[in-house]
């Protein structure tokens, strides 16, 4: 064990693997070569050792450089004696030194991963390939001319362009092309032995999908076809399959590999291959008049064959990763990290029957505002996590919008599936900063067969039976159930939007008001909002009917501003007629909760000269007022600017005692249900009592509604109460008819 962790931390220091493993592979690499003689000098088909050396500073960066220099010492001085060492080591070091210190200029990261990375193909083509063979064969050429290599054959320089030249180019060039990615994976395994397992994962990784073992075997059979013609000893009964045409025919059949088998695969093969070839070119390369030109053009079909098939495996390798990128993007959220409603889509169309669990957490929503949309993140992927023990190996947990989630399960036994999950789900906590959160999840389920074509539709009734497990606290089934009525329900609410959202942009609102007297005769009205049908003499929409809707889809605040707007044009309009009115309009939680409220409501009192005494403000007391920072904010606002505030409806709201010594307002509205009893009640009288003794602790006057007979406006009035509304005063009505009574006014006085 000590010496396993002593290797572990010292295996790529100077001296350990840098030192050792060139002086190894150093033979191995002069052994793959490939040479002859050609007009008296030296020419390599296939020259590895270059490639060699720069795979080890790929690895061991310049900790590589002493083992080389050794390994090249130990090569060459019993070859050659004391001075073609000495040769050998400038020869190598001074091209992969300035090719590597270049190549870690441009690529100063990540200068050492595998090869195939097409975003560092054209850096290591340029300095590890091109100018490292360049300075290479520049030296070699110096060394004839100097006569350092007495066995090259010439003690001039070449012609750059002679055959000889190009031939030991292309030879340097294709062995650092082949030779550095082949052994680079080498040095890799035996610098951990548990690469390999890792290549051939990568390998496997890379290939296209579809790819099968009887491809693969056809592949490989035709290409021992083909090096075995090429291999067939010259015996002067050849046929046209035994040269160097057949060496063409190569090409095509690599670039299948390139396309179908990804980068690691092919260039591994066509290194092992190349090396096949070159040993064997005596074989396939006819000897006789125009040795040279066939020499040339093989090598130059080593070199091209090369440049292409790295380049095509390099190409379609990082467009399959691309490919399979996007596609599995497309099947996982981006921010949550699970898989998405089209994968949803997928995978029940994969699945002939399957049962399909909506897991709705509405609280989610609350803690989202107040944490941020990172709770919300993460108690979708906790929860995900939970649950991944209990789901099979082709079930999972999908990600929808908001607060939602989807489980699909397989069909078989999914009521009991269905339970165990629901158990499941009540059991897990959320933790979060060190507390344990348990937002309450509502469930409801039911069986599909595919295919499925209305998803949305299917989720949309999952949802609202979701909200009924909400309050029955176990799932809900939506077969069990029925969906008829789910369906409707969605139907009629999703008609009523649009509707809503048509009368937004037309108009299609009615306003009518209702009288509140004063008991010191003064008078105003309550602007009170109907909405027209869709045809021509239909029934008005009462607001129970659209408001919810409203408030659900976004839409009440611009509701309040479309009231608020129509009423200031009446105002102006008919100032004449009505000098001094003053009306009283409802707002939505979603309105006052809106920073620029109040800012749009004193820009409309100017454009339309309405002066903030004729408008009072009346919000419900509910727990829709969720921020009553920002609530208190918007009153005081109004307040300042000289409108007045009431509280709707006291009394029957949320916490309203309690809530009210947060609110700031001017008139307090007691609801209807305790006036209408007055007289009957003596549990009504007394909290009617109370509300008024409250609000004058906090100087606020009182409204009486539902004042529907004489007795009972005569009991409200002995409790102090300042303004009475109901029947018995006033009924609803339209709002032109104000203009109506007034010009009645106008005729009765006059004489």
């Amino acid at each position: 064990m000590y010496l396993a962790s002593w290797y572990k931390k010292n295996k790529d220091k100077w001296w350990a693997l840098p030192l050792v493993l060139p002086g190894i592979l150093l033979p191995i690499a002069m052994w793959c070569n490939a040479q002859t003689v050609m007009d008296g000098g030296r020419v390599f088909l296939v020259y590895m050792p270059l490639g060699l050396m720069t795979a080890f500073l790929l690895v061991f960066g310049w900790s590589a450089l002493f083992g080389i220099t050794l390994a090249l010492l130990i090569y060459f001085f019993p070859l050659r004696g004391d001075f073609a060492p000495l040769m050998a080591i400038i020869h190598f070091l001074v091209p992969i030194t300035i090719s590597w210190g270049g190549y870690r200029v441009f690529v100063p990261r990540r200068s050492s991963i595998m090869f195939g990375a097409i975003t560092l193909t054209a850096q290591r083509m340029i300095w590890l390939v091109l100018i490292n063979s360049l300075i290479f064969l520049a030296i070699y050429q110096l060394g004839i001319f100097f006569g350092w290599y007495i066995d090259a054959g010439s003690s001039t320089i070449e012609n750059v362009l002679h055959a000889r030249t190009l031939i030991n180019f292309q030879a340097v060039l294709i062995g650092c092309l082949t030779g550095m990615p082949f052994f680079y994976t080498v040095i890799r395994m035996c610098r951990n032995p548990r690469f390999a397992i890792s290549f051939v994962s990568r390998m496997k990784a890379q290939m296209q999908s579809g790819v099968t073992k009887t491809e693969m075997v056809l592949w490989a059979a035709l290409v021992v076809l083909l090096i075995s013609l090429l291999l067939v000893p010259n015996n002067g009964v050849t046929t046209i399959f035994t040269t160097d045409y057949t060496l063409t025919l190569i090409l095509p059949l690599m670039l299948w590999g390139a396309m179908r088998f990804g980068f690691l695969f092919i260039t591994t093969s066509w290194t092992v291959i190349l090396i096949i070839l070159c040993s064997g070119f005596h074989n396939y390369l006819p000897p006789y008049m125009g040795f040279q030109l066939h020499l040339a053009i093989a090598s130059s079909c080593y070199a091209v064959f090369s440049l292409t098939i790295y380049l095509m495996a390099v190409v379609t390798t990082r467009q399959r990763f691309l490919h399979r990128k996007a596609h599995r993007v497309a099947f996982i959220d981006p921010i949550v990290q699970m898989a998405n409603l089209r994968a949803l889509n997928r995978d029940l169309f994969r699945n002939p029957w399957s049962a399909l669990a909506f897991l709705r957490i509405p609280e989610l929503e609350l803690l989202g505002r107040n944490y941020g949309v990172q709770l919300r993140i993460q108690y979708k992927q906790q929860l995900n996590d939970y649950l991944q023990p209990i789901l099979n190996d082709n079930e999972d947990v999908y990600h929808l919008s908001g607060h939602e989630l989807a489980v699909r399960l397989n069909y078989d036994s999914y009521h009991e599936r269905i339970e165990s999950l629901d158990q499941h789900v009540k059991q897990f906590r959320f933790m979060w900063d060190g507390m344990a959160l348990q937002p309450q999840v509502g469930i409801s389920y039911c069986h599909i067969r595919q295919p499925v074509t209305h998803i949305y539709y299917l989720l949309g009734e999952l949802s609202t039976m979701a909200d009924l497990s909400l309050s029955t606290s176990k799932p809900e089934s939506l077969q069990q159930q029925g969906s008829n009525h789910v369906q409707n329900a969605v139907r009629n609410k999703v008609a009523m939007m649009n509707r809503l959202q048509v009368a937004i942009d037309s108009g299609n609102f009615v306003l009518m008001v209702q009288r509140i007297e004063g008991i010191r005769g003064d008078t105003y009205h309550e602007i009170l909002l109907r909405m027209k049908g869709d045809n021509e003499g239909d029934n008005l929409f009462m607001p129970d009917a659209f408001l919810p809707v409203a408030h659900e889809f976004g839409l009440s605040s611009k509701i309040d501003k479309w009231v608020l707007e129509a009423t200031l044009k009446f105002m102006d309009t008919h100032r004449e007629q009505l000098p001094g009115s003053r009306f009283s309009i409802n707002l939505t939680p979603a309105s006052v909760g809106r920073l620029q409220f109040a800012g749009e409501v004193k820009r409309l009192l100017k454009g339309y000269n309405i002066e903030p005494w004729q408008l009072i403000f009346e919000i419900t007391e509910s727990n829709a007022l969720t921020n009553i920072e920002q609530v208190n904010a918007t009153l005081t606002a109004l307040q300042n600017m000289g409108c007045r505030v009431a509280i709707d409806d006291f009394g029957t709201g949320y916490a309203s005692y309690a809530r009210l010594k947060d609110i700031s307002a001017d008139i307090l509205k007691i609801d209807g249900s305790f006036i209408r009893n007055i007289l009957t009640s003596s549990l009504d009288f007394q909290i009617v009592d109370s509300i008024c003794q409250l609000a004058r602790i906090k100087k606020m006057q009182l409204v009486a509604e539902y004042v529907e007979s004489e007795q009972v406006k005569a009991a409200v009035q002995s409790l102090g109460i300042d303004y009475f509304q109901g029947y018995l005063i006033g009924r609803p009505r339209l709002l032109e008819t104000l203009l109506e009574q007034e010009d009645e006014a106008v005729i009765a006085q006059t004489p």
